[in-house]
């Protein structure tokens, strides 16, 4: 499951054209963001990226728990 969510994130950064057009334009990123629509595909696959690797390591619990430590 990992490595299925680091390709995807890979695809979204490599070609960000593929997932604006399947997705569409976010008027979120168009109007706070300097970069537009392409820099906001990138951002979200590099957390792709980075959310795969903790899936793989088996990381994500923790990084949940020390996220959420505030609430215990």
């Amino acid at each position: 499951m990992g490595i299925l969510i680091v390709a995807i994130g890979f695809l979204f950064v490599k070609k960000p054209e593929i997932p604006y057009d399947f997705i569409g334009p976010s008027q979120f990123a168009m109007k706070w963001l300097s970069g537009g629509n392409i820099n906001f595909y990138k951002f979200i696959g590099v957390l792709l990226c980075i959310v795969g690797l903790l899936v793989i390591t088996g990381l994500y619990g923790n990084v949940i728990n020390w996220g959420l430590n505030f609430i215990y």
